[in-house]
């Protein structure tokens, strides 16, 4: 562990998983970074010059290192039309002109923000749900930026080592928010995060973090124990007082049981966990009718945030790790570091 913050120039190997969706804030990240953590940004759902503006913000609160996560574009699957009419009577509110993205948006979202990110000279990148192609890989590379893959398998992880990256996150089953799966699996590729460890382990040769499910000092030490070189926590710095989250999400957080998440695809289409709620029972029946990532998620969001508006959980994506029955309080990410790191 010693050897990978003295090169990502950390003091703790504790990085800030970065949470796409608006709670993680300039404040958030900047804190963790200043208490010796990497703090994250996502650039997920985050226009490009906004994205530009809050890596400005955390540069005016701490000089310490950072990274940003970016989400590779997939292909969109086939959209079947009676899925459509299906959710359009489904929904209780549906995005102006019933928005389908597209592929070429995506992209064309993508390539603007990896130049933002090398004009505002970003030292870390990490990357979710695919592999970037070689071609951007070795630019960046080029430019001396540390670059993080995300895996849920052991062929994932020997893939993201082959294309270049620095470095690994390896995402266990018990993580909050999306899965980072992007390779076919015989099986449901739902791994433990130790068992994944133990897989990739003796087979990978960058730097591991491990992701899943660690929400205090225990499950942190337990998971450094099996040789990973770092952890990424995220709900745990999700229900701090500079995190953006709606009172009432976080107060899910601190009410529910790890017993009480689910993996689902009902808010975006890909597969995610959160903490079980009315929409999640009321609809999971229809976990196969869910129209591909993104356009679910598109179709979902203003119900989504009339729901945080409203102050109602009810229907609200409330993503969580298996670890948030270990989460009783709302701390500053100060005090977070502080049981995080004392000994």
């Amino acid at each position: 562990m010693g050897e990978f913050t003295a090169l990502l120039q950390i003091k703790h190997g504790i990085i800030q998983a970065p949470m796409a969706g608006g709670a993680v804030t300039p404040q958030l990240a900047a804190a963790v970074s200043q208490y010796g953590g990497l703090g994250s940004l996502a650039s997920g759902y985050v226009q490009p010059e906004h994205m530009r503006q809050q890596i400005r913000q955390v540069k005016q609160l701490t000089s310490r290192p950072f990274q940003v996560n970016v989400f590779v574009p997939e292909p969109i699957s086939d959209i079947k039309a009676e899925d459509v009419s299906f959710w359009e009577k489904r929904l209780p509110l549906l995005p102006e002109a019933h928005k389908m993205p597209s592929e070429e948006e995506l992209w064309d979202d993508f390539e603007q923000k990896i130049n933002i990110l090398q004009e505002e000279n970003v030292p870390i990148l990490s990357f979710t749900f695919a592999c970037p192609n070689e071609q951007t890989i070795h630019h960046l590379k080029q430019k001396g930026i540390f670059l993080i893959g995300t895996a849920t398998t052991k062929a994932e992880a020997l893939l993201l080592e082959e294309k270049g990256m620095d470095a690994i996150v390896l995402q266990g089953s018990e993580a909050g928010g999306h899965r980072g799966t992007f390779l076919p699996s015989k099986g449901d590729a739902l791994q433990g995060l130790f068992n994944l460890i133990c897989e990739v382990r003796p087979v990978c040769h960058v730097p591991l973090i491990a992701a899943g499910g660690i929400t205090d000092r225990a499950s942190m030490k337990a998971s450094l124990a099996l040789g990973v070189d770092a952890v990424q926590i995220g709900t745990r710095f999700l229900a701090s007082q500079e995190s953006a989250a709606a009172e009432v999400y976080k107060k899910a957080i601190l009410q529910a049981e790890g017993s009480e998440t689910a993996i689902t695809r009902l808010f975006s289409g890909k597969r995610a966990r959160g903490i079980v709620n009315q929409w999640m029972e009321t609809e999971r029946l229809n976990e196969e009718r869910v129209l591909p990532y993104p356009v679910q998620h598109v179709w979902t969001t203003p119900m989504r945030k009339a729901a945080a508006a409203a102050g109602s959980a009810d229907q609200m994506a409330l993503w969580a790790g298996q670890g948030t029955g270990r989460i009783h309080s709302i701390l500053t990410v100060e005090d977070i570091m502080r049981d995080l790191t004392q000994t």
